[in-house]
């Protein structure tokens, strides 16, 4: 399940992020697009909290691999989660 993690660009990512990401992962483990937004929101908080930001190259990375395989109305529920998760990165 997590192959993802051997996806060649995760091995750039801060190690600190990356020990935030997998924590993530197991929270989203089998659940569908409208599922990962609190997961995604709770992520980008609790990164925040202990003074880290997530770059937008970054989020748009981890979305890209929680999005590879999935249906394509999942994806739609992804890109929505994501555009929410955006604007709130944006109001911080």
């Amino acid at each position: 399940m997590n192959e993802w993690l051997h996806h060649p660009a995760m091995e750039n990512i801060d190690p600190l992020k990356l020990e935030l990401i997998k924590a993530a992962a197991k929270q989203t483990e089998g659940k569908s697009g409208k599922s990962l937004a609190p997961v995604m929101m709770a992520l980008i908080t609790n990164a925040n909290k202990k003074g880290i930001q997530f770059t937008p190259d970054e989020v748009s990375l981890i979305i890209s691999i929680v999005k590879d395989g999935k249906p394509k109305e999942e994806q739609e529920q992804i890109e929505n989660m994501i555009k929410m998760v955006t604007s709130y990165m944006k109001k911080g």
